[in-house]
């Protein structure tokens, strides 16, 4: 993805001029800044690329169904784009100036249609005494999506409240868990 499309020159807040030392050329690619969420989320990192490759070995030789493979594929893509990737998002809770606090929540992606941007479906049962029934209700929540996840609509995900980000955005996506349900037609 290219992280230059804003008028203005997109980079994160840290000190990019590094001085060299007895002429060594310094890597731009050891200038990425990321932080730890805390509260149990993982900061992608190679350590955790590898545990989760060990779950798709292991669960290829225990499952016949190529969906496990597929799903752990799509997490593995997620968490080698937050630390090699290349993306500038300053309210990005890995890379970005933004700490998740208060709430966390689940719910369905609804809609993918906003940039960086995305619409959380949340379903419940609201009881009536009267009829001492439930009904199903649900509520929509904006939340921010790093572009380090790759979101469809369908897909579970979980997101921590975070401060104000716009009039409407108060959620950062933490984690991303891939539509189970087969698709009968598959784009070619």
């Amino acid at each position: 993805m290219a992280e230059q499309t804003q008028s203005a020159f997109q980079k994160q807040p840290i000190f990019q001029n590094a001085k060299s030392r007895g002429g060594k050329r310094v890597n731009a690619k050891t200038k990425r800044w990321y932080k730890d969420v805390g509260l149990g989320f993982k900061t992608p990192t190679e350590d955790l690329c590898r545990s989760y490759l060990s779950l798709i070995i292991r669960a290829r030789y225990q499952s016949r169904h190529a969906m496990v493979e597929c799903i752990a594929n799509c997490y593995l893509e997620n968490f080698a784009e937050a630390i090699n990737g290349t993306y500038i998002d300053k309210k990005c809770p890995f890379t970005g100036d933004v700490s998740i606090r208060g709430r966390i929540l689940t719910g369905t992606v609804h809609s993918t249609k906003m940039t960086n941007t995305i619409i959380i479906r949340r379903e419940y049962l609201h009881f009536i005494p009267k009829y001492r029934r439930y009904e199903k209700r649900h509520k929509n929540l904006a939340a921010h999506c790093s572009p380090a996840f790759r979101v469809e609509q369908g897909d579970q995900v979980t997101v921590g409240q975070c401060r104000p980000l716009s009039k409407t955005v108060r959620f950062n996506v933490l984690r991303v868990s891939k539509n189970k349900a087969a698709k009968g037609f598959a784009k070619f």
